[in-house]
């Protein structure tokens, strides 16, 4: 009876063992799960608290935007603003302006630059016109937006960055988007497979 007693008393300690060790898991799992599964940032902790304590909250960077486009490319692009202010760790929204001032459709594609370079690693962009090749009908405007994020950590001698970008005209995308109208305009092919 003792032995049982025995094993039973070390069954209750490794039960009491294994809670007390999941239990102290359950914070770094969470913080996986939210950062990688639903792609949410959790602050640090005491470190955060600290920061805010200090005034994080208070420090203010000022976002310059300039756009411009290639020779080649018949389009008129423009940032909507030319400067914001704004805060560490938040997410922020800003538009530029595009219109096709040629004859037909055009393919373009944005390219982005950060100044100074070293602020980049601190600049997240999480939507961008500049993600994806921009189709333009002849006479087309719209609002290209882009939602940014600056990074907390970024430098404190960095007050201000200068979100710039360039718009190509994408050749191998307006061609096959050229010869697809010239195809549709020439009206339906003569198949040999079609019925008569």
């Amino acid at each position: 009876m003792s032995t049982s007693r025995h094993a039973g008393i070390v069954k209750l300690v490794g039960v009491a063992l294994a809670a007390f060790a999941f239990t102290f898991a359950l914070v770094p799992l969470y913080r996986i799960a939210c950062e990688k599964v639903f792609g949410v940032r959790l602050a640090k902790g005491p470190a955060a608290a600290t920061d805010k304590e200090q005034g994080g909250d208070a420090r203010w960077v000022t976002i310059e935007f300039d756009g411009g486009v290639n020779s080649k490319l018949p389009w008129a692009f423009q940032p909507e603003q030319l400067h914001l202010r704004v805060h560490p760790g938040q997410l922020y929204e800003a538009k530029y302006f595009a219109r096709n001032n040629g004859d037909h459709a055009i393919v373009g594609n944005a390219v982005p630059s950060l100044a100074p370079a070293r602020a980049s690693g601190y600049f997240s962009k999480t939507e961008c016109f500049c993600f994806t090749a921009q189709t333009l009908q002849p006479g087309e405007s719209r609002d290209m937006p882009v939602r940014f994020i600056v990074d907390p950590a970024l430098p404190a001698d960095v007050t201000t960055i200068t979100l710039s970008y360039a718009f190509y005209k994408n050749d191998a995308l307006t061609a096959q988007l050229d010869a697809r109208a010239a195809h549709s305009a020439a009206g339906p092919s003569t198949s040999p497979l079609a019925a008569p």
